[in-house]
Protein backbone atom coordinates (compact mmCIF):
# COMPACT_ATOMS: atom_id res chain seq x y z
CA UNK A 1 0.00 0.00 0.00
CA UNK A 2 1.99 2.79 -1.27
CA UNK A 3 1.03 5.77 1.07
CA UNK A 4 3.50 7.60 3.46
CA UNK A 5 -0.07 8.91 5.79
CA UNK A 6 -1.41 6.79 7.42
CA UNK A 7 -4.25 9.08 7.86
CA UNK A 8 -5.84 9.29 4.19
CA UNK A 9 -9.35 8.35 3.50
CA UNK A 10 -10.50 6.92 -0.11
CA UNK A 11 -14.60 7.08 -0.66
CA UNK A 12 -17.24 7.18 -2.89
CA UNK A 13 -20.87 8.15 -2.76
CA UNK A 14 -23.88 6.20 -4.84
CA UNK A 15 -27.57 6.52 -5.07
CA UNK A 16 -29.44 4.02 -5.65
CA UNK A 17 -33.57 4.24 -6.27
CA UNK A 18 -36.00 1.25 -4.50
CA UNK A 19 -38.47 -0.74 -6.54
CA UNK A 20 -42.33 -1.43 -6.36
CA UNK A 21 -42.94 -5.27 -7.63
CA UNK A 22 -45.54 -6.01 -10.16
CA UNK A 23 -45.45 -9.25 -10.25
CA UNK A 24 -43.75 -10.05 -7.23
CA UNK A 25 -41.90 -13.23 -5.60
CA UNK A 26 -43.42 -14.42 -2.17
CA UNK A 27 -40.99 -17.70 -0.99
CA UNK A 28 -37.36 -18.98 -1.47
CA UNK A 29 -36.23 -21.97 -2.47
CA UNK A 30 -33.18 -21.08 -0.34
CA UNK A 31 -33.53 -18.77 2.46
CA UNK A 32 -29.66 -18.22 2.89
CA UNK A 33 -28.73 -17.44 -0.70
CA UNK A 34 -32.54 -15.79 -1.08
CA UNK A 35 -33.32 -17.72 -4.38
CA UNK A 36 -37.20 -17.17 -4.95
CA UNK A 37 -39.70 -19.68 -6.26
CA UNK A 38 -40.60 -17.92 -9.37
CA UNK A 39 -39.53 -15.33 -11.67
CA UNK A 40 -40.86 -11.84 -10.56
CA UNK A 41 -40.78 -8.05 -12.56
CA UNK A 42 -40.53 -4.57 -11.13
CA UNK A 43 -40.77 -0.65 -12.06
CA UNK A 44 -38.24 1.12 -10.35
CA UNK A 45 -39.28 4.61 -8.71
CA UNK A 46 -37.46 7.82 -9.36
CA UNK A 47 -34.64 8.56 -7.03
CA UNK A 48 -35.75 11.86 -6.76
CA UNK A 49 -38.64 11.35 -4.59
CA UNK A 50 -37.63 7.72 -3.15
CA UNK A 51 -33.66 6.43 -3.03
CA UNK A 52 -30.76 5.48 -0.56
CA UNK A 53 -26.92 7.34 -0.65
CA UNK A 54 -24.68 5.10 0.43
CA UNK A 55 -21.11 5.99 1.63
CA UNK A 56 -18.05 4.17 1.56
CA UNK A 57 -14.73 4.40 2.83
CA UNK A 58 -11.40 2.59 3.08
CA UNK A 59 -8.68 4.04 5.19
CA UNK A 60 -5.51 1.94 6.89
CA UNK A 61 -6.43 3.95 10.02
CA UNK A 62 -9.85 2.16 10.79
CA UNK A 63 -9.66 -0.78 12.86
CA UNK A 64 -12.81 -2.81 12.18
CA UNK A 65 -16.01 -2.40 9.59
CA UNK A 66 -18.72 0.03 10.61
CA UNK A 67 -21.80 1.18 9.33
CA UNK A 68 -24.31 3.97 10.37
CA UNK A 69 -28.10 3.50 9.08
CA UNK A 70 -29.53 7.14 8.92
CA UNK A 71 -27.42 8.62 11.75
CA UNK A 72 -27.52 5.60 13.73
CA UNK A 73 -24.56 2.97 14.29
CA UNK A 74 -25.97 -0.58 13.17
CA UNK A 75 -24.30 -3.99 13.22
CA UNK A 76 -22.61 -5.63 10.35
CA UNK A 77 -22.65 -8.91 11.98
CA UNK A 78 -25.66 -9.85 10.19
CA UNK A 79 -25.08 -12.81 7.76
CA UNK A 80 -26.92 -10.79 4.81
CA UNK A 81 -24.13 -7.88 5.43
CA UNK A 82 -21.29 -10.02 5.87
CA UNK A 83 -22.30 -11.72 2.31
CA UNK A 84 -22.13 -8.51 0.29
CA UNK A 85 -18.70 -7.51 2.36
CA UNK A 86 -17.71 -10.84 1.53
CA UNK A 87 -18.37 -10.93 -2.00
CA UNK A 88 -17.62 -7.82 -3.24
CA UNK A 89 -14.21 -8.19 -1.38
CA UNK A 90 -13.60 -11.78 -3.16
CA UNK A 91 -13.79 -9.44 -6.63
CA UNK A 92 -12.03 -6.90 -5.67
CA UNK A 93 -9.18 -5.09 -8.17
CA UNK A 94 -6.48 -2.77 -7.86
CA UNK A 95 -6.85 0.94 -7.41
CA UNK A 96 -5.12 3.97 -7.29
CA UNK A 97 -5.59 7.47 -6.04
CA UNK A 98 -2.41 9.78 -7.61
CA UNK A 99 -3.79 12.80 -6.39
CA UNK A 100 -3.92 11.28 -2.60
CA UNK A 101 -0.85 9.12 -2.81
CA UNK A 102 -2.80 6.01 -2.30
CA UNK A 103 -2.53 2.98 -4.20
CA UNK A 104 -4.72 -0.62 -3.01
CA UNK A 105 -3.56 -3.53 -4.65
CA UNK A 106 -6.29 -6.32 -4.64
CA UNK A 107 -4.54 -8.39 -1.98
CA UNK A 108 -4.57 -5.56 0.85
CA UNK A 109 -8.11 -5.22 0.46
CA UNK A 110 -8.98 -8.38 2.69
CA UNK A 111 -6.81 -6.30 5.37
CA UNK A 112 -8.18 -3.16 5.35
CA UNK A 113 -11.75 -2.55 6.97
CA UNK A 114 -14.77 -0.18 5.94
CA UNK A 115 -16.52 2.86 7.25
CA UNK A 116 -20.11 2.80 5.56
CA UNK A 117 -23.02 5.50 5.89
CA UNK A 118 -26.37 4.69 4.46
CA UNK A 119 -29.88 7.46 4.30
CA UNK A 120 -32.83 6.69 3.26
CA UNK A 121 -35.42 9.63 2.22
CA UNK A 122 -38.23 7.69 2.98
CA UNK A 123 -39.30 5.40 6.25
CA UNK A 124 -37.31 2.46 6.92
CA UNK A 125 -38.25 -0.95 6.97
CA UNK A 126 -42.72 0.23 6.89
CA UNK A 127 -43.00 -1.89 3.45
CA UNK A 128 -41.18 0.70 0.88
CA UNK A 129 -38.32 -1.42 -0.13
CA UNK A 130 -36.09 0.19 1.67
CA UNK A 131 -33.98 -3.15 1.90
CA UNK A 132 -33.76 -3.23 -1.46
CA UNK A 133 -32.70 0.41 -1.93
CA UNK A 134 -30.00 0.12 0.82
CA UNK A 135 -28.70 -3.15 -0.30
CA UNK A 136 -28.64 -2.64 -4.02
CA UNK A 137 -26.45 0.75 -3.31
CA UNK A 138 -24.54 -0.74 -0.30
CA UNK A 139 -23.32 -3.38 -3.98
CA UNK A 140 -22.86 -0.90 -6.19
CA UNK A 141 -20.90 1.20 -4.32
CA UNK A 142 -18.77 -1.22 -2.72
CA UNK A 143 -17.87 -2.21 -6.51
CA UNK A 144 -16.96 1.29 -7.47
CA UNK A 145 -14.91 1.78 -4.27
CA UNK A 146 -12.87 -1.67 -5.30
CA UNK A 147 -13.30 -1.28 -9.19
CA UNK A 148 -14.97 -4.59 -9.39
CA UNK A 149 -15.39 -5.72 -13.06
CA UNK A 150 -18.66 -7.65 -12.97
CA UNK A 151 -21.47 -5.92 -14.74
CA UNK A 152 -25.01 -4.73 -12.95
CA UNK A 153 -26.60 -7.89 -13.38
CA UNK A 154 -23.61 -9.59 -12.12
CA UNK A 155 -23.69 -7.29 -9.06
CA UNK A 156 -27.18 -7.81 -8.56
CA UNK A 157 -26.63 -11.91 -7.73
CA UNK A 158 -24.48 -10.72 -4.77
CA UNK A 159 -27.22 -7.50 -3.76
CA UNK A 160 -29.67 -10.53 -3.88
CA UNK A 161 -27.94 -11.97 -0.85
CA UNK A 162 -28.77 -9.01 1.43
CA UNK A 163 -32.35 -8.27 0.43
CA UNK A 164 -34.04 -10.31 -2.74
CA UNK A 165 -35.62 -7.42 -4.05
CA UNK A 166 -32.53 -5.37 -4.02
CA UNK A 167 -31.11 -7.26 -6.93
CA UNK A 168 -34.01 -5.13 -8.99
CA UNK A 169 -32.67 -1.61 -7.90
CA UNK A 170 -29.65 -2.31 -10.20
CA UNK A 171 -31.58 -0.90 -12.81
CA UNK A 172 -33.92 1.55 -14.16
CA UNK A 173 -37.45 1.54 -15.38
CA UNK A 174 -38.90 -2.60 -16.17
CA UNK A 175 -36.67 -5.18 -13.82
CA UNK A 176 -36.76 -8.78 -14.40
CA UNK A 177 -35.69 -10.95 -11.39
CA UNK A 178 -34.90 -14.51 -12.87
CA UNK A 179 -35.33 -17.38 -9.98
CA UNK A 180 -32.61 -19.03 -11.60
CA UNK A 181 -32.41 -22.70 -11.57
CA UNK A 182 -28.54 -23.49 -9.92
CA UNK A 183 -28.43 -23.97 -6.43
CA UNK A 184 -25.72 -21.92 -5.87
CA UNK A 185 -27.79 -19.09 -7.02
CA UNK A 186 -25.37 -18.15 -9.72
CA UNK A 187 -28.11 -17.67 -12.53
CA UNK A 188 -30.44 -15.92 -10.09
CA UNK A 189 -30.06 -12.29 -11.41
CA UNK A 190 -31.59 -9.00 -12.66
CA UNK A 191 -31.98 -7.69 -15.72
CA UNK A 192 -33.91 -4.56 -17.29
CA UNK A 193 -36.69 -5.71 -19.50
CA UNK A 194 -37.13 -1.53 -20.53
CA UNK A 195 -35.60 1.68 -19.79
CA UNK A 196 -37.51 4.60 -17.34
CA UNK A 197 -38.77 6.23 -20.67
CA UNK A 198 -40.45 3.38 -22.01
CA UNK A 199 -43.61 4.16 -20.72
CA UNK A 200 -42.72 7.57 -19.10
CA UNK A 201 -46.20 8.80 -18.34
CA UNK A 202 -46.78 6.57 -15.54
CA UNK A 203 -47.37 8.31 -12.51
CA UNK A 204 -47.14 6.30 -9.32
CA UNK A 205 -48.90 7.17 -6.16
CA UNK A 206 -47.98 5.41 -3.18
CA UNK A 207 -50.37 6.01 -0.19
CA UNK A 208 -48.49 5.78 3.08
CA UNK A 209 -51.06 4.11 5.73
CA UNK A 210 -48.60 3.52 7.98
CA UNK A 211 -44.78 4.65 7.91
CA UNK A 212 -44.04 2.79 11.03
CA UNK A 213 -41.76 -0.59 11.13
CA UNK A 214 -43.34 -3.49 10.01
CA UNK A 215 -44.82 -5.95 12.91
CA UNK A 216 -43.74 -8.42 10.37
CA UNK A 217 -40.82 -8.45 8.39
CA UNK A 218 -40.77 -9.82 4.39
CA UNK A 219 -38.13 -12.63 5.64
CA UNK A 220 -40.79 -13.76 8.60
CA UNK A 221 -43.81 -12.93 6.40
CA UNK A 222 -41.75 -15.55 3.35
CA UNK A 223 -41.17 -18.66 5.71
CA UNK A 224 -44.58 -18.37 7.53
CA UNK A 225 -45.81 -18.65 3.40
CA UNK A 226 -43.68 -21.20 2.64
CA UNK A 227 -44.55 -23.16 5.58
CA UNK A 228 -48.12 -22.73 5.86
CA UNK A 229 -49.62 -22.57 2.54
CA UNK A 230 -50.73 -25.25 0.12
CA UNK A 231 -51.32 -22.84 -2.21
CA UNK A 232 -47.97 -21.79 -2.81
CA UNK A 233 -46.72 -24.02 -6.01
CA UNK A 234 -49.79 -22.49 -7.59
CA UNK A 235 -49.18 -18.57 -6.64
CA UNK A 236 -46.45 -19.38 -8.30
CA UNK A 237 -47.33 -20.18 -11.41
CA UNK A 238 -49.93 -18.01 -11.70
CA UNK A 239 -47.54 -15.13 -11.34
CA UNK A 240 -45.47 -16.00 -14.62
CA UNK A 241 -48.93 -15.08 -16.37
CA UNK A 242 -50.65 -12.24 -14.39
CA UNK A 243 -50.47 -9.41 -12.60
CA UNK A 244 -49.83 -9.70 -8.37
CA UNK A 245 -52.04 -7.45 -6.90
CA UNK A 246 -52.65 -9.03 -3.34
CA UNK A 247 -50.04 -8.51 -0.85
CA UNK A 248 -50.35 -11.53 2.29
CA UNK A 249 -53.12 -10.60 4.71
CA UNK A 250 -51.35 -10.17 7.35
CA UNK A 251 -50.32 -6.89 6.07
CA UNK A 252 -53.31 -5.14 4.89
CA UNK A 253 -55.84 -3.74 7.02
CA UNK A 254 -58.98 -1.53 6.52
CA UNK A 255 -57.48 1.10 4.85
CA UNK A 256 -55.73 -0.70 2.34
CA UNK A 257 -58.80 -2.47 1.35
CA UNK A 258 -60.84 0.77 1.03
CA UNK A 259 -58.15 2.08 -1.31
CA UNK A 260 -58.20 -0.98 -3.40
CA UNK A 261 -62.29 -0.56 -3.45
CA UNK A 262 -61.89 2.77 -4.80
CA UNK A 263 -59.81 1.96 -7.99
CA UNK A 264 -61.57 -0.80 -8.54
CA UNK A 265 -65.01 0.95 -8.59
CA UNK A 266 -62.95 3.33 -10.76
CA UNK A 267 -61.79 1.10 -13.13
CA UNK A 268 -64.95 -0.50 -14.11
CA UNK A 269 -66.93 3.22 -14.60
CA UNK A 270 -64.29 3.28 -17.16
CA UNK A 271 -63.79 1.54 -20.83
CA UNK A 272 -60.56 0.94 -20.11
CA UNK A 273 -58.91 0.72 -16.58
CA UNK A 274 -57.30 3.92 -15.51
CA UNK A 275 -55.35 2.67 -12.44
CA UNK A 276 -53.27 -0.55 -11.71
CA UNK A 277 -52.53 -1.45 -7.78
CA UNK A 278 -50.18 -3.54 -5.72
CA UNK A 279 -48.16 -3.67 -2.66
CA UNK A 280 -44.73 -3.63 -0.95
CA UNK A 281 -44.61 -6.22 1.94
CA UNK A 282 -46.42 -3.73 3.85
CA UNK A 283 -50.19 -1.92 3.97
CA UNK A 284 -49.24 0.79 1.84
CA UNK A 285 -50.79 0.90 -1.43
CA UNK A 286 -48.77 1.63 -5.04
CA UNK A 287 -51.10 2.87 -7.40
CA UNK A 288 -50.22 3.05 -11.27
CA UNK A 289 -51.97 5.69 -13.47
CA UNK A 290 -52.14 4.59 -16.96
CA UNK A 291 -50.95 8.75 -17.54
CA UNK A 292 -50.63 12.17 -16.50
CA UNK A 293 -54.61 12.80 -16.84
CA UNK A 294 -55.20 9.74 -14.95
CA UNK A 295 -53.46 10.47 -12.15
CA UNK A 296 -55.02 14.00 -12.06
CA UNK A 297 -58.59 12.31 -11.48
CA UNK A 298 -56.76 9.70 -9.24
CA UNK A 299 -55.64 12.54 -6.67
CA UNK A 300 -58.78 13.98 -6.63
CA UNK A 301 -60.63 11.03 -5.68
CA UNK A 302 -58.02 9.63 -3.01
CA UNK A 303 -58.37 13.70 -1.50
CA UNK A 304 -62.18 13.40 -1.47
CA UNK A 305 -62.29 9.88 0.82
CA UNK A 306 -58.78 10.92 2.64
CA UNK A 307 -58.53 14.01 3.44
CA UNK A 308 -55.57 15.46 5.53
CA UNK A 309 -55.77 15.80 9.24
CA UNK A 310 -54.27 19.25 9.15
CA UNK A 311 -54.39 22.13 6.91
CA UNK A 312 -50.97 21.72 5.96
CA UNK A 313 -51.27 19.94 2.37
CA UNK A 314 -47.20 20.57 1.74
CA UNK A 315 -46.24 17.79 3.77
CA UNK A 316 -49.63 15.21 2.92
CA UNK A 317 -49.13 15.07 -0.80
CA UNK A 318 -44.59 14.66 -1.66
CA UNK A 319 -42.52 14.18 -4.38
CA UNK A 320 -44.24 15.22 -7.91
CA UNK A 321 -46.48 17.95 -6.28
CA UNK A 322 -47.09 18.96 -9.91
CA UNK A 323 -49.84 16.20 -10.20
CA UNK A 324 -52.07 18.03 -7.40
CA UNK A 325 -51.71 21.04 -8.65
CA UNK A 326 -52.96 20.09 -12.50
CA UNK A 327 -55.81 18.46 -11.05
CA UNK A 328 -56.60 22.06 -9.26
CA UNK A 329 -55.74 21.38 -5.68
CA UNK A 330 -53.47 24.20 -4.56
CA UNK A 331 -54.87 24.26 -0.93
CA UNK A 332 -57.46 22.74 2.23
CA UNK A 333 -59.59 25.00 0.57
CA UNK A 334 -59.66 22.76 -2.97
CA UNK A 335 -59.28 19.50 -1.29
CA UNK A 336 -62.69 20.31 1.08
CA UNK A 337 -64.33 21.39 -2.05
CA UNK A 338 -63.73 18.64 -4.11
CA UNK A 339 -67.16 16.89 -5.42
CA UNK A 340 -67.74 13.49 -5.06
CA UNK A 341 -65.94 11.20 -7.59
CA UNK A 342 -68.89 10.58 -10.99
CA UNK A 343 -69.11 6.88 -10.62
CA UNK A 344 -70.68 6.71 -7.42
CA UNK A 345 -74.40 6.74 -8.32
CA UNK A 346 -76.92 7.29 -5.41
CA UNK A 347 -77.29 10.48 -3.53
CA UNK A 348 -75.98 9.38 -0.30
CA UNK A 349 -72.46 10.96 0.65
CA UNK A 350 -69.89 8.48 1.07
CA UNK A 351 -67.70 8.14 3.74
CA UNK A 352 -64.40 10.12 4.51
CA UNK A 353 -61.74 8.63 6.14
CA UNK A 354 -59.79 11.57 7.52
CA UNK A 355 -56.65 10.92 9.15
CA UNK A 356 -56.54 7.37 7.76
CA UNK A 357 -53.76 8.16 5.22
CA UNK A 358 -50.74 9.89 7.13
CA UNK A 359 -49.35 10.96 3.36
CA UNK A 360 -49.11 10.57 -0.63
CA UNK A 361 -45.98 10.40 -2.33
CA UNK A 362 -46.32 11.00 -6.31
CA UNK A 363 -43.92 9.94 -8.31
CA UNK A 364 -42.60 8.04 -11.83
CA UNK A 365 -40.35 5.84 -13.59
CA UNK A 366 -37.02 6.23 -12.68
CA UNK A 367 -32.97 5.35 -13.49
CA UNK A 368 -30.74 3.10 -11.70
CA UNK A 369 -27.74 3.76 -9.58
CA UNK A 370 -25.19 6.68 -9.65
CA UNK A 371 -22.25 7.54 -8.44
CA UNK A 372 -22.38 11.30 -6.61
CA UNK A 373 -19.12 13.14 -7.21
CA UNK A 374 -20.00 15.96 -5.57
CA UNK A 375 -18.25 15.52 -2.32
CA UNK A 376 -20.76 17.63 -0.06
CA UNK A 377 -23.05 15.18 -0.63
CA UNK A 378 -20.96 12.21 0.68
CA UNK A 379 -22.30 10.92 4.62
CA UNK A 380 -18.62 10.60 5.72
CA UNK A 381 -16.56 12.78 6.29
CA UNK A 382 -13.45 13.29 3.59
CA UNK A 383 -10.45 13.67 6.41
CA UNK A 384 -11.82 11.47 9.40
CA UNK A 385 -13.88 8.60 7.22
CA UNK A 386 -16.77 9.36 10.34
CA UNK A 387 -20.81 10.84 10.13
CA UNK A 388 -20.63 14.59 9.41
Amino acid sequence: MASESQNWVFMVTAQTPTNIAVIKYWGKRDETLILPVNDSISLTLDPSHLCTTTTVAVSSAFHQDRMWLNAKEISLSGGRFQSCLREIRARACDVEDENKGIKITKEDWAKLHLHIASYNNFPTAAGLASSAAGFACLAYALGKLMDVKEDESQLSAIARQGSGSACRSLFGGFVKWIMGKEDNGSDSLAVQLADEKHWDDLVIVIAVVSSRQKETSSTSGMCESVETSLLLQHRAKFHAVCLDTSPPIFYMNDTSHRIISIAEKWNRSEEAPQVAYTFDAGPNAVLIARNRKAATSLIQRLLYYFPPNSDDLSSYIIGDKSIAKDAGINGIQDVEALPPPPEIKDNIPPQKYKGDVSYFICTRPGRGPVLLSDSSQALLNGETGLPK
